[in-house]
Formats: C-alpha cells, sequence, structure tokens
C-alpha cells in the first residue's frame, strides 16, 4: 500500500539586514533546509550556512527584480515554487530581508500557503531600522524628544489609485523612519516640510547598513536631498528623521575607535580597542573528488601521526571519516598535531586532545616542536588544503619522516566581492597568503597611506610583501 507524500512546513525567515542579524532559531532552521527562496538583497555571506546540496533560488531569477513596480506575476511564481517544493516533501525556507513583517510583501505569500493548507511559521529578523538606529548610536524613541516612531515606504506602488500615506499625520509624529526613500527622498522632504515638519529638523541616512561598506550620513530636512546626491548614498538605505538624530552627535566622540578590515575566516572579534568588518577573502569549499583522500582513511592505522594545521582540515578530516564508514576510535593508536588553539579546540568537539600544539602557532612553530620528538622514519599523514605552503611537508621530511599529504578541501577566491572605499578604514588585516593575493587582485595594492597592514604569521608577511602591500 503507497502512502500519498507527507508535505513539510514552510518558515518565512527574516534575514535581517546583514548576516550577523538573523536570529538564532532563523540561522538554525536555514541550515536544515533542502530549499531556500531567498530575496537578491539577502547578503549572499548567510547561504554559506545552508546545506552543501540545499537548492539555493534567488527570487531575481524567478523575475523579482529590484525597486520594480507590479509584482504580481513574480510573486505568483513564488508562491507556486513554495507550494511545489513543499509538497514535494522537501524542508522549505522562504528567505527574506530584513524582518518579514515589515514591507516584505508576506501577506501574498502567507494567503498562498493558506490556499494550499500548507502549515507555515514566520520567525523574524533584525529590520534595518533597528539596525540602522543602533549602529548609528541613536534611539528610535526617547522620553524627552520622541515617543512615538513611525515606519513609511517611499516606494509605493504606482498601480494604486491613492496613496495610503497621510503626510500631515506622518509629519507630526516623533520620529519618522522611511524604507525604499532614496529615488524619491527630495519629493518627501518637500510633502513633510509642507505638512509643517520644520526644515532643520535632522536627518539620519544609512545605506548598505552593517556591511563592510555601511555609510551614514547626516543633515537637515531641507537639505538632505543634496546630501544624498553628494554622498553617493544608493539603495537601501534607511533614512531616520526627528530629535533623536542628533544623538549620533552626542555620542560621536564615543565611537572613535580604529577601524579594522578582517579579511580571515574566523569569526567576528569584539571586546577589543577596534571595531572590526569582516570581509572573508577566501572560500573553503569541499572536493569534487575525495577517493584519493578517503583511501588514506579507510586504512588510518597506517599512520604514526596526523598534524592538522586548520580547523578545515579537522571538520573535511571527520566529515570524510564518517563517510567512509568510521569514527575517531580508529585513531586510538595515533597521536595527533594541532598548528594552534583554533585547530585544537575544534579537536576536541569530535572528543579528541591533541597530544602536541606549539606555542608559536605556525608551520615554523610544529616544526620547531618537532624537532625535539625522534619523527625519523615515522609514517605523518597531512590534510591539507590545495593552496598549503609546502614548507611543512619538506621540514618533516629533512627529520627523516615519511609524510603522506593529502588534499581534504579547496581554498577559493569568494565571488562578488564588493567596492570598498579602503579609506574609510585604518587598518587591513591578513590572515593567510591567499588572502593577500585575492585582495591585490580584486583592489589593487595602491592603498591610502594612512591605512596600516597587518598580519598573522611568517608566510603571510612574506606574501605581503611580495605583493608590495610592505615594504
Amino acid at each position: 500500500m503507497s502512502y500519498p507524500m507527507k508535505q513539510n512546513k514552510v518558515y518565512l525567515v527574516g534575514a535581517g539586514s546583514c548576516p550577523s542579524l538573523i536570529t538564532v532559531k532563523g540561522l538554525e532552521i536555514l541550515r536544515q533546509a533542502d530549499v531556500v527562496i531567498y530575496d537578491y538583497l539577502v547578503d549572499k555571506g548567510l547561504l554559506d550556512d545552508a546545506r552543501d546540496n540545499a537548492e539555493l533560488i534567488c527570487s531575481d531569477e524567478l523575475g523579482k527584480k529590484r525597486h520594480l513596480n507590479g509584482f504580481l506575476n513574480s510573486q505568483n511564481k513564488i508562491n507556486a515554487l513554495m507550494i511545489k517544493k513543499a509538497k514535494e516533501g522537501k524542508r522549505v525556507v522562504r528567505l527574506k530581508n530584513g524582518d518579514p513583517a515589515i514591507f516584505s510583501r508576506i501577506s501574498q505569500e502567507l494567503d498562498a500557503l493558506a490556499k494550499n493548507k500548507i502549515e507555515f511559521e514566520v520567525v523574524p529578523g533584525v529590520t534595518a531600522a533597528s539596525a540602522a538606529a543602533c549602529f548609528a548610536a541613536i534611539p528610535l524613541t526617547d522620553r524627552r524628544f520622541s515617543s512615538s516612531v513611525v515606519f513609511v515606504t517611499g516606494h509605493e506602488d504606482r498601480n494604486k489609485n491613492k496613496s495610503n500615506v497621510n503626510w500631515k499625520n506622518i509629519a507630526g509624529s516623533g520620529t519618522i523612519v522611511m524604507y525604499m526613500a532614496v529615488e524619491n527622498i527630495s519629493r518627501i522632504a518637500h510633502k513633510l516640510m509642507k505638512a509643517g515638519k520644520p526644515k532643520y529638523t535632522p536627518v539620519i541616512v544609512s545605506s548598505r547598513i552593517g556591511s563592510v561598506n555601511q555609510k551614514t550620513v547626516k543633515a537637515k530636512l531641507n537639505t538632505i536631498a543634496r546630501a544624498v546626491k553628494k554622498e553617493g548614498i544608493f539603495p537601501p538605505s534607511i533614512f531616520i528623521i526627528g530629535k533623536v538624530a542628533d544623538f549620533e552627535k552626542r555620542l560621536d566622540g564615543l565611537r572613535k575607535s580604529k577601524r579594522v578590515l578582517f579579511t580571515g575566516l574566523s569569526k567576528e572579534r569584539f571586546f577589543t580597542e577596534k571595531t572590526y568588518f569582516h570581509l572573508p577573502l577566501i572560500k573553503i569549499v569541499p572536493l569534487l573528488d575525495y577517493r584519493e583522500f578517503d583511501n588514506h582513511l579507510k586504512n588510518i592505522e597506517a599512520f604514526n601521526w596526523i598534524i592538522l594545521t586548520s580547523r578545515y582540515g579537522v571538520k573535511y578530516f571527520f566529515k570524510r571519516l564518517n563517510a567512509v564508514g568510521r569514527d575517531s576510535r580508529a585513531l586510538k593508536n595515533i597521536k595527533i598535531a594541532a598548528i594552534g588553539s583554533s585547530t585544537k579546540e575544534h579537536l576536541e568537539e569530535f572528543g579528541i586532545i591533541a597530544d602536541l600544539v606549539p606555542k608559536n602557532e605556525s608551520s615554523k612553530g610544529l616544526l620547531e616542536r618537532f624537532a625535539k620528538i625522534n619523527i625519523s622514519g615515522k609514517k605523518i599523514f597531512l590534510p591539507r588544503s590545495d593552496l598549503s605552503d609546502k614548507g611543512l611537508t619538506e621540514g618533516l621530511k629533512e627529520r627523516g619522516a615519511r609524510v603522506t599529504a593529502s588534499i581534504a578541501y579547496r581554498n577559493i577566491e569568494p565571488r562578488d566581492l564588493p567596492d570598498l572605499e579602503l579609506c574609510a578604514f585604518d587598518e587591513i588585516m591578513f590572515t593567510s597568503p591567499s588572502g593577500v593575493r585575492n585582495f591585490v587582485k580584486r583592489y589593487g595594492n595602491n592603498l591610502p597611506k594612512k591605512v596600516k597592514i597587518s598580519y598573522i604569521g611568517d608566510i603571510t608577511l612574506r606574501e605581503v610583501k611580495r605583493c608590495h602591500l610592505l615594504e
């Protein structure tokens, strides 16, 4: 007897205005999805958290273009695709920029799901209004100046016969937050002043909120349109209009920490004297063919040592070990070395305590430690990246070890690296030679004089010098 395929619940998840502003719940749901239908404004870096075999579909591919009026046909395609995938038994996430409940056309999607008797759940994300205010360190409400806040769209459907915006009522609000208003800000400012909003009302506009290219500009209501044009403010942007915008000036002196562009893959750094902006310049992806690597894992007992030189080496080593039907019990007679604390901590997640961790967290540090150990004739397995420096392998061989180096993952250049205003940063930090090369390939080596270059490791330093970022 056959049974009909069970359809899955659809999750409508807010991605937040940048990757770090998705909720913990939203991120966990994203990681379990079979199909992700995402808005074009969603930062593509967030999609790296999806499953390796998840189907990723951009709404642009369904005809939903940015700033386009008349979404009906494309919205119907999105609705139909959600329903189709859910009825196929797929775990579907509709990933929406910002918060799903604010200017996101969620009602059409919920109506379609309800009509087809498909269960759904809506998961909030941090909307751009909250993000812009917090990043600018200003309140949206304040008991002295503003007891109310109103969210307004600056981009209504042109097919409507009459606007839903009552500008007189809006002008009387304490704080006004305008979404999708860059193209119409001159007309909007005029309507607000005509409706009674004082022309010297302070305004803050933030573009590309939460990204490395976030730009915040302050002006008065009667000059904001000129400031937007002069400073090159583009969508997506948020305007905060009202007395609370003056807080940015009062608090600015407390937010003078140096701005660091951090190009590595490590987690963002907090509780430091500097403000870090995370832009990974490398991307780690699996191999297309693991037959060679897997064959070594099937016979892993033949080795005396395993040396892991990154947390990604740990990740793919154990992932493939499980793929060949084995687990950490196969390592019971093998000593394991980790290049540093991050690799050591990732090993511990698999129940493995490293036998050797150098104080100098580098290939040089590993070789210095192994110089004190007799490894002559010992068989060493070295999982590595396709771009790894060969110095460690050669150094171990010079000490008499029999080294089997095998590629466990690929290190590639990320796609769609954004344009950068390098003069906006005080420091650029590199963590790998490949990151240095990818930076120079994308942004060149003619840096503003005020920008300091920092690096992690001697090998990275060599590449920084070779690329003429440091003399």
